[in-house]
């Protein structure tokens, strides 16, 4: 049947093929026309189609193929294109709940992954896959991928409202590569990823990958209901912090989630840590930036296997008693032309003025966090990861650059809020929505910051006007010791102040004392070459450290490669250096760091006042000639641990204590034992302290100190 197209149409028409279409099923589809039904279908590149044994005739050379036909077909209706059967997409309304549009566009939606990217749907009994993006600013916007030849303007999508939300159903499309097709307003096309994307292919592709529903079922239901009763500021954590691409290697190449499953988890069960830190795993396209420059904020990267594969993986860990943590990054975003940076033509997820919107040290992006809509992705995608992969906690990478916005910027460089200040208002009160939302909805995960400056209630509820964090890293404790144990210790009594001052601040926020990846690259050197002496006296120095971390205030982090002294500075390209462990040095710092986080961990006073004045007190913390410190650790029953650290390579005899008690005191760690690759100089087993007043006790001891060595002492009761 003949048909005729008016102007109307044809200006429709011209809009569709050039991808500048806002509402393409005001076109597509079946459509009355008079007594007629009107069925138009975008298919260029195909030579024939069919319905009910009528062929469309085409129209000219725009793609169209066009129908006029007596009555409706039955819907969902199929189709013939060249001989295959298609099922019109355009014959679904995708439909999107107005409460959760309100809720994005309020900043209020948490969950924006069951709302955006490509979710799998089921309308009239077909099932396939329902694509929605936002992009306010964008004139029109295809679905571009594998299952259409990658066409630009095959797909094109309906703007939802004035939501600036676009969507399209295609019906059994359930698998495939995919990306959007975006026109902008001075009519420049660009090509993006999917922001909501949950998988994508392998780099160096940059597709979101159309993945059904998580087919694996968690078996953690009791380390998660133990979760929510768990006060981890007042239990032992000791966490170890990995890189998932250089932890261990395998012919040169990555291991898999599978496969650090079967080393990852059984080493850190005994090594006796309490919780895996990941480095980013979120999707990210270049090696080098070790996950911190991520395009998927919702996408484990394909690097280790699927995301399947990583929910196994954490059930795994749950299961052998080993919390997870995921380092996060809503700080920035890389400047990539086919992820967020301007993504519908204009500056979406960023600020336009670089003043704002660019990190001069990493020729990065900054989140425009007074954007709704931003809030609702990044609140979205820090849900994602606790609701939908069952991680115990987010570290929070670069927080500093989050509320400063002066942040490593010269005068001219930045721009004041709107009280004429340096803080970044928008970003303060996303912070606290953040971390409120978290735990919330989430109770027993805790979130940690990494703060580098001296703002106030970080880790403080935001109820009293903190960011509300659980934790925050120490990066003055971390900055003020591995200055301290870089001396000579011929040199170390004037920077005694080094050990002692965070005993100030210690107790302002509920720190963390981390040794981490920061550490170890970029020309600083791994731990042991930062020690002095010769290569005994290093290692001493070595162990001296970690028990130094292990025995003061606040929860411990170590990055990995440290608890055996790699020797090289860590290179995220190769694996760690497992060889070294042939060697006894590089195996008796192993040895040790295993039994001290043993020790850590069935001690409370070690960790139970960690975030509490009444935790701590010192013994002696003036003595700079001899370079010793002692103090003493108590927990909630008032029982104490005594340390002692000697940070010289000197014994030292006859050295006498105050202690809190007379009688047996028995060494119950050493970190010069012979085991360890010490010199075996430390006192016996058992040494008596004395009823005899010193330093404000009631009792003294007398012990040999060990050289670079610390040593934890206990009362032993009658």
């Amino acid at each position: 049947m003949k048909h005729d197209l008016d102007s109307k149409v044809n200006t429709e028409i011209k809009a569709l093929v050039n991808g500048r279409h806002g509402d393409p099923f005001r076109l597509l589809g079946i459509h009355q026309s008079g007594k007629f039904w009107r069925l138009i279908v975008y298919a260029p590149g195909t030579k024939e189609i069919v319905i009910n044994e009528q062929h469309l005739i085409p129209d000219s050379e725009s793609g169209l193929f066009v129908a006029l036909l007596e009555k409706p077909p039955v819907c969902p209706y199929q189709i013939l294109l060249d001989g295959k059967a298609y099922i019109d997409p355009y014959q679904f309304e995708p439909y999107i709940q107005p409460d959760e549009l309100y809720l994005f566009n309020e900043g209020k939606l948490t969950e924006g992954w069951h709302m955006l990217g490509a979710n799998p749907k089921e309308y009239s009994g077909i099932k396939g896959t329902q694509f929605a993006v936002w992009a306010p600013n964008a004139a029109g916007i295809s679905i571009m991928g594998d299952f259409n030849g990658w066409h630009e303007t095959r797909h094109p999508m309906r703007t939802i409202g004035s939501s600036g939300v676009w969507s399209l159903f295609l019906p059994n499309i359930q698998n495939g590569l995919y990306k959007y097709a975006i026109i902008d307003r001075n009519g420049h096309r660009h090509i993006k990823s999917d922001p909501y994307a949950r998988a994508f292919e392998h780099r160096p592709g940059t597709a979101g990958q159309i993945i059904p529903a998580p087919a694996f079922n968690f078996s953690d239901s009791a380390w998660m209901d133990a979760r929510t009763k768990r006060d981890w500021l007042h239990e032992p954590m000791n966490i170890y912090e990995v890189h998932a691409g250089s932890w261990q290697r395998k012919n040169d190449r990555y291991l898999g989630w599978k496969e650090l499953e079967n080393n990852l988890i059984p080493y850190l069960c005994d090594m006796g840590y309490t919780h895996l830190e990941l480095m980013p795993i979120t999707e990210h396209p270049l090696d080098e930036s070790w996950g911190y420059q991520s395009t998927g904020y919702f996408a484990p990267t394909s690097r280790f296997g699927t995301p399947d594969d990583l929910r196994h993986f954490i059930n795994a860990c749950h299961h052998a008693g080993i919390g997870v943590l995921l380092d996060w990054v809503p700080a920035h975003f890389p400047a990539d032309d086919f992820a967020l940076s301007h993504f519908d033509g204009t500056a979406l997820y960023e600020h336009d003025d670089p003043r704002l919107g660019f990190h001069p040290d990493w020729g990065t992006l900054i989140f425009n966090y007074g954007r709704n809509e931003v809030r609702s992705f990044l609140l979205s995608s820090a849900k994602y990861w606790l609701k939908e992969f069952h991680f115990d906690g987010l570290r929070v990478d670069a927080v500093a650059s989050m509320l400063y916005l002066d942040y490593s910027r010269k005068e001219n460089q930045w721009l004041p809020n709107r009280h004429g200040g340096r803080e970044n208002l928008e970003a303060i009160d996303f912070i606290r929505e953040f971390n409120s939302m978290v735990h919330a909805d989430f109770p027993g995960t805790f979130t940690i910051a990494e703060e580098s400056t001296a703002w106030p209630g970080v880790s403080r509820p935001v109820y009293t006007g903190g960011l509300g964090f659980s934790m925050k890293w120490n990066m003055g404790w971390m900055n003020d010791t591995l200055s301290y144990m870089h001396e000579d210790p011929i040199f170390r009594r004037y920077h005694h102040e080094k050990l002692t001052f965070s005993q100030l601040y210690a107790y302002t926020e509920n720190f963390v004392l981390p040794l981490s990846h920061d550490e170890v690259v970029h020309g600083k050197g791994s731990l042991l070459s930062k020690m002095p002496g010769d290569e005994w006296q290093q290692f001493a120095n070595l162990r001296l450290l970690f028990v130094f971390m292990m025995t003061f205030p606040g929860k411990k982090l170590s990055f990995m490669g440290n608890e055996f002294g790699q020797k090289d500075e860590w290179r995220a390209t190769g694996s760690l250096d497992w060889n070294t462990l042939k060697l006894s040095p590089h195996h008796g710092i192993k040895l040790m760091v295993r039994d001290l986080n043993r020790l850590y961990s069935r001690e409370p006073a070690l960790y139970f006042h960690d975030f509490e004045q009444k935790g701590f007190s010192w013994i002696n913390c003036h003595d700079t000639d001899q370079s010793i410190l002692s103090w003493l650790r108590y927990d909630d029953s008032g029982n104490s641990l005594l340390i002692i650290m000697n940070f010289t390579p000197v014994v030292r005899y006859n050295y006498e204590l105050g202690v809190p008690g007379s009688g047996p005191w028995q060494t119950i760690f050493n970190s010069d034992s012979v085991y360890y690759g010490g010199s075996n100089a430390g006192p016996e087993e058992i040494t008596h302290a004395l009823d005899k007043n010193s330093m404000g006790f009631t009792a003294c001891i007398t012990l040999t100190l060990p050289p670079l060595a610390g040593m934890v002492l206990k009362l032993q009761k009658a």
